[in-house]
């Protein structure tokens, strides 16, 4: 058995080192595991040449590629600590999280250096920048000795990857994870959806994301099987390249369903190849997962990851098993309970909040020990912030977070439920529901809607549509209209940024 990630890339490339790993759609560039193995020792060995402290954070600015994935796997074969850097968290989380993770090095792509030298603006020590090739990888000052070999190898308690939280309600917290997290949450992907080296995956999220770095990057390692990185994702090429690369999976957020769906070109798919689409990172409305399945014929299996756990905690089972449309699904690889205020478990049926333990559970917060404490138990239990709850069969239903309840006269109202019943409206492409402050009630219900391509609908259509599935009380008083609604990488909508967004920043 493996036990980092530099042992898993080895043993694949002895196992089968002229299989394919990674293949570009837009270049048609491909990489075998036996480049792969090689290129990220090369990598790891080029740092170890920069003198540089083992468990030193090395950062990653770069869209998706195949560089940018050699250089997660490079920087940590070597011990060091893979740092991806959210191209979309605006000026001022970069200049952050460069500095709280003590970043000594960004491995940078052309087409991000400005943002980064923007944001090296704001730190005041030296960080280097080396450039990534798109043909040839990093580009170093000089050459190390073609005969180096790792200084340090990893363990499997060696930290691996510094991702960062979204921060909507804060400054982001830097959660760590270590070889034996990122192999244990590539385990339970490959696991849940019975993973094969015969597999490819394309990636379309991304990999400064944990759904993209963990479930097909990680899934694919774990497995030894294909994986397709295209350099974003595109409606317009999107079946073109799941068929022209013989892909077999793809994980997606709810919001490229819907764009999906909104395309009137039926494309050509083999389904006999194409055997399950993913869905994770924010809940997928029901109505949303029958179309696209009465529509596509493909399945759906809805999951739920957090970063704090590696990704996947929580899968619907594989065809012919029974799938809750709805449900996260079951635990797989990790337990997972409802509990009270206490972390107590309570029983089925009942709301609480999803508390999980693993061997995917990160080992902390960077620099932050009291959040650390408060996030996780002393039995283990990590605090996820989200509210569901489990029925007899073990699948869980999340019905919203903690902090973006909204509290009515005294009654809790879910969030998701107003935005389902939203979505099911022909006209409707997302869905967001949200608190306003009310003087007789506490907080009233208002919602924010994006329309599907060339349809609409008047607020009072819409109203009237939430009131008769809803009832009045828990209908929405309010909907407004936006282009597109605040979402984070991972395509969720960023709820609490809504009434900001609608009130102004200083309401």
């Amino acid at each position: 058995m493996t036990t980092s990630i530099a042992e898993q890339l080895d043993a694949n490339a002895h196992a089968d080192p002229d299989a394919i790993w990674i293949t570009s759609p837009n270049t048609s560039a491909t990489v075998t595991w036996a480049e792969a193995a090689s290129r990220s020792r090369r990598i790891a060995c080029q740092l170890d040449a920069l003198g540089l402290e083992p468990g030193t954070s090395v950062a990653v600015a770069a869209p998706n590629s195949i560089w940018a994935t050699l250089c997660f796997t490079g920087v940590a074969c070597g011990g060091y600590l893979a740092t991806p850097l959210n191209l979309v968290a605006g000026a001022r989380v970069l200049p952050y999280v460069l500095d709280h993770s003590e970043a000594a090095v960004v491995l940078c792509a052309d087409e991000c250096r400005p943002l980064i030298e923007d944001a090296l603006m704001a730190v005041e020590r030296p960080i280097t920048i080396i450039r990534i090739d798109p043909t040839n990888g990093p580009v170093w000052a000089q050459d190390c000795d073609p005969q180096a070999t790792i200084r340090t190898n990893p363990l499997p308690d060696t930290p691996g990857v510094l991702m960062y939280t979204s921060g909507t309600t804060g400054r982001p917290k830097g959660v760590v994870l270590s070889n034996s997290n990122l192999m244990a949450a590539g385990m339970n992907v490959v696991h849940s959806h019975q993973l094969q080296p015969s597999d490819i995956a394309m990636c379309i999220l991304p990999i400064y994301h944990i759904n993209g770095l963990c479930t097909t990057i990680m899934g694919t390692l774990m497995s030894r099987s294909g994986l397709v990185m295209p350099d974003r994702f595109s409606v317009r090429t999107f079946w073109q390249f799941i068929g022209d690369n013989d892909v077999s999976w793809f994980s997606a957020v709810p919001t490229h369903y819907a764009y999906l769906l909104s395309e009137t070109t039926e494309p050509e798919i083999n389904r006999s190849r194409l055997r399950f689409a993913r869905s994770a990172s924010a809940p997928l409305a029901p109505d949303t997962h029958r179309q696209f399945e009465d529509r596509f014929g493909i399945k759906i299996i809805e999951t739920m990851g957090l970063t704090e756990t590696g990704g996947q905690i929580l899968s619907n089972p594989m065809p012919p098993g029974v799938v809750k449309i709805g449900s996260t699904g079951r635990a797989v690889g990790n337990e997972v309970i409802i509990g009270d205020d206490n972390q107590t478990e309570v029983g089925r049926g009942s709301t609480g909040e999803i508390l999980v333990r693993g061997a995917n559970v990160m080992r902390g917060y960077l620099k932050q020990p009291e959040e650390t404490a408060k996030s996780i138990t002393p039995e283990g239990w990590f605090r996820t912030g989200d509210l569901g709850h489990m029925d007899d069969d073990g699948f869980v239903f999340v019905t919203g977070r903690i902090k973006e309840l909204i509290i009515k006269g005294g009654e809790n109202i879910a969030p998701r439920e107003v935005d389902e019943v939203l979505l099911e409206h022909e006209a409707v492409l997302e869905a967001a529901a949200f608190a306003v402050p009310c003087d007789q009630l506490g907080q009233r219900v208002e919602s924010c809607v994006a329309f599907q391509p060339g349809r609409s609908a008047t607020e009072a259509e819409l109203l009237a549509h939430s009131a008769a599935q809803l009832g009045q009380f828990k209908a929405p008083d309010r909907v407004h209209f936006l282009d597109e609604l605040p979402k984070g990488p991972s395509g969720k909508i960023q709820r609490l940024q809504l009434y900001s967004l609608v009130y102004g920043a200083d309401s």
